[in-house]
């Protein structure tokens, strides 16, 4: 590699390695050191071909993609990694909190399947079409669809607060309690598909 080319590329490592970071513990489900491997893994592999990429971001991004996948597939069994439940808040003023809402949402992130967090990220997070997510994930679009379908109301179910209505207000204090609501399904149509 020249040393321009090996300049642009420490450069570009040095502005981006935190987003592309961030990236990658989403799809490994909060796992760093997983995430650390695959940046470095991905990185390693772009090395290489540096001198010949014109979009190096998206290029990046697809590496760091594919590479998580390949992993899913080599099906390794190996342990999981158990983390102790969040104790529930009590009826205090930070229960509707965006931080407790960020952490509720990060263990239930770790609770979906590696292929649901993987379509949740790269639908939600990175906000790719189905047909870009279908392609990196090298499956049918359907299959993109029906996913982020059970993943959301998997989600949903984790984390109420997650609901149409969005984050719950803490409840006030009432009188004698009442029955509890019996919670509705949400409806949720991907795009392109009319119901």
């Amino acid at each position: 590699m020249e040393a321009s080319s090996h300049d642009e590329f420490r450069e570009f490592v040095a502005m981006r390695s935190t987003a592309l970071l961030q990236l990658a513990v989403l799809l490994t489900g909060g796992d760093r050191h997983a995430a650390e491997d695959l940046l470095q893994i991905a990185l390693m592999k772009v090395y290489g071909r540096w001198a010949h990429i014109e979009q190096p971001e998206a290029y990046v991004r697809q590496v760091i993609y594919r590479q998580q996948v390949s992993r899913w597939r080599l099906r390794r069994h190996r342990a999981e990694t158990t983390v102790p439940v969040l104790p529930e808040s009590g009826s205090n003023a930070d229960a509707g909190s965006d931080s407790e809402l960020r952490i509720a949402l990060w263990a239930a992130l770790g609770r979906l399947t590696k292929r649901q967090r993987a379509v949740v990220v790269l639908r939600y997070f990175e906000d790719l079409p189905e047909a870009e997510v279908a392609a990196l994930l090298r499956c049918p679009v359907g299959t993109v669809r029906s996913t982020a379908y059970r993943s959301l109301a998997k989600l949903r179910v984790l984390v109420p607060e997650l609901g149409p209505e969005g984050p719950a207000e803490p409840a006030e204090p009432a009188g004698p309690a009442e029955p509890a609501e019996q919670v509705q399904p949400l409806s949720y149509t991907p795009k392109g598909v009319r119901g």
